[in-house]
This record gives structure tokens, C-alpha cells and sequence, in this order.
């Protein structure tokens, strides 16, 4: 069974209006959201072999509060190709996935990221998937069973197992 992650970055800061989006970084707010979202991801046992992050500054950011609760290092792979993207093309980073990686993390943006979550998760609690179609906020990672083993079936989507969101962690 393969375990896919859909998670997107923490809150980001608005303070400098001469910033790109790309490099926009976390708010203060942001920072303590992935920390506790990696503590909540670890005690959990979500523990990713491989992390596809998008290379902007604020999904960077996340990565670098949620890292150090996992046990090891998980491979990360920094992919511009992962910034505000279609579900189409996160789909197919997804299908890439090394053979030998149980658990992928892709960590990116809305609209791709909630789209995807919605679309993926075709069975698990009610509330919880009701709730992730609605909003996929800042911070939030649905963790979905998938029903292949293969990478290159995500399509057939799974059993959505959490849906974490910051704001349910204080």
C-alpha cells in the first residue's frame, strides 16, 4: 500500500509588497503551524521516504519546521516545475515517484493541492472529507492510503486517512 501526503505550505507573510509570490516566505504564524503539523504528522507514524516540494521560498520554509520531527531524513527533491501547477502535472510527478518509496510528500500550492485531495480521496470519514472539499487551508496535509502499489496509479485514489489542519493542533 502506498501512502500519499498532499500537503500545502504554511501561512505566508504579506510584509514586503516588493517580493515575487516565489519568493514570499512564511509569517511568524506560518512557522509554529509546521512545526506542529510535523510533531502531528510524527505522532501519527506519517513519516515520508520522499518529499516533492515546489521551490518557493514559503513551501521551502515548511519543509525546513516540519523536517527535523521526522526520524531520518526523508529525500527531498526541490522541483520549480511543482509552483502553481495544474493537478494534472502534480499528478504526474506523483506517478514518478522512485519504486522503493512507500510514503511520498508533495508539498506545494493551492488550487493544485486541494483540487488533488479532493479528487484522491475516495473514501474515509465523512467529516473529514467533507471538510477537505470545502477548504484546504495554509498548513493542512491530507494523508491518502492509496488503493495501488504502483506510483503510476494514483489516479484510482484511495482512502483519505487524516486531514490535518493547523488550527485543530493549538
Amino acid at each position: 500500500m502506498r501512502r500519499l501526503m498532499l500537503a500545502r505550505h504554511a501561512k505566508s507573510s504579506w510584509g514586503d509588497p516588493g517580493l515575487l509570490d516565489h519568493d514570499r516566505p512564511l509569517s511568524a504564524r506560518g512557522y509554529r503551524a509546521a512545526m506542529r503539523v510535523g510533531a502531528a504528522l510524527r505522532d501519527l507514524g506519517c513519516i515520508p521516504d520522499v518529499v516533492y516540494s515546489s521551490t518557493s521560498a514559503r513551501t521551502r520554509g515548511t519543509w525546513e519546521r516540519m523536517e527535523p520531527h521526522f526520524h531520518g531524513r526523508p529525500r527531498v527533491e526541490f522541483h520549480r516545475d511543482l509552483y502553481l501547477v495544474s493537478p494534472r502535472e502534480v499528478l504526474a510527478a506523483i506517478a514518478s515517484a522512485p519504486a522503493d518509496a512507500d510514503t511520498l510528500m508533495v508539498l506545494g500550492h493551492n488550487p493544485s493541492t486541494h483540487a488533488l485531495a479532493a479528487y484522491l480521496s475516495r473514501t474515509g470519514d465523512p467529516g473529514d472529507i467533507d471538510r477537505l472539499r470545502r477548504k484546504f487551508p495554509t498548513g493542512a496535509v491530507a494523508v491518502i492510503e492509496l488503493s495501488s502499489d504502483r506510483w503510476a496509479d494514483v489516479e484510482e485514489g484511495g482512502e483519505l486517512v487524516h486531514f490535518i489542519l493547523p488550527r485543530m493542533l493549538d
